[in-house]
């Protein structure tokens, strides 16, 4: 192995485009996260160090260095431990790389690879009732352009629980309107899924895509004024117009923060509300771990009760009183 091959740059082009790209055929969303991290990680680095990131070496990024970046990220950045975490992923996945292709290397990345995620508490699972969902979706304005728009993307993100980036790089061959009513969905680390249409659903989008005039096959299904795709922030601004205005008349989901994703976890649930099974749903939403699909269940308060009164109440048992143990009742009191 040349010297050359054994400096920082050179293994931190070599994971990007060896290890990350030639190898693993990582998708452009993981490339993206990653060159973000490093950006930020560098330029953090540099700070403390005043080494450009060209002289720096893998003992520069020792254990010290990255701890710090990371509360810098949370203290600072106003990051959560979530986006924290997934930064520490990809430095850890670096500094693999970094000891395999060179051994020097070993020391200092054993002691980043120790580093230990982050925990933290789980929010609950928000969703709209039947009655909210109605009300969103009644809710554009379907004498204007936009709100014609409007009424179908929700539909669609209803039916389908996409993910809001599912949703803004659906292009029209992905409908599938023909034999099979079905949305083609490009998920998340390139994985694909088709997912059916309710009837309402595929009135709507033949509706749409007849005003939209015969679009080419690659244009988007749902566009910005300008014809090119609608931007993650786009779709969530123009749910929030959706929301204020059913808030009008569905008091309920007035001073609600409801987002894309909402609307995921509300399919997910009326979908287990009306008895269908939780591994048909994880294969609906694209669940990688059928296990994230049980959230749904620990949700739904209703289940639960009805679970409960199918239960049989045990009675009592009455027992005699018996002191317990000094050690255990100290453990107790803990």
């Amino acid at each position: 192995m040349s010297s050359t091959t054994t400096t920082f740059p050179a293994l931190l082009q070599g994971f990007f485009l060896d290890r990350l790209t030639a190898q693993k055929g990582a998708s452009p969303r993981t490339l993206e996260s990653y060159r973000d991290t490093f950006t930020l990680l560098l330029g953090f680095a540099e700070r403390r160090i005043h080494h450009p990131p060209s002289e720096m070496t893998i003992a520069d990024l020792d254990a010290p260095l990255v701890l710090a970046f990371l509360d810098h990220l949370e203290e600072v950045r106003g990051n959560g431990p979530r986006t924290r975490n997934a930064r520490l992923t990809a430095i850890r996945s670096f500094m693999r790389y970094a000891s395999v292709q060179d051994p020097t290397c070993l020391a200092v990345a054993h002691r980043v690879r120790a580093i230990a995620s982050k925990r933290f508490d789980r929010p609950s699972v928000e969703f709209l009732s039947q009655e909210e969902m109605s009300a969103v979706l009644d809710a554009p304005d379907r004498t204007t352009w936009s709100g014609r728009r409007d009424a179908v993307l929700l539909a669609t993100l209803y039916n389908t629980g996409a993910r809001v980036s599912e949703i803004t790089r659906l292009r029209v061959d992905d409908v599938l309107l023909d034999r099979e009513s079905a949305l083609h969905l490009h998920g998340k680390g390139r994985k694909e899924r088709v997912v059916p249409l309710w009837k309402s659903t595929i009135r709507a989008l033949r509706s749409w895509l007849r005003e939209r005039g015969g679009p080419d096959g690659n244009e988007p299904v749902f566009p910005n004024r300008r014809g090119g795709p609608l931007s993650r922030s786009g779709v969530e601004s123009r749910l929030r117009l959706a929301v204020s205005r059913a808030a009008v008349d569905c008091p309920t989901l007035t001073g609600r923060r409801i987002s894309p994703h909402t609307i995921r976890h509300t399919t997910a649930m009326h979908l287990l509300q009306s008895g269908v099974d939780i591994t048909v749903i994880a294969l609906w939403l694209g669940h990688e771990d059928p296990a994230t699909t049980h959230l749904y269940i620990e949700a739904d308060l209703a289940m639960k009760e009805r679970a409960l009164l199918r239960a049989r109440d045990p009675k009592p048992r009455r027992s005699r009183y018996r002191p317990g143990d000094r050690l255990l009742a100290f453990l107790e009191s803990l």
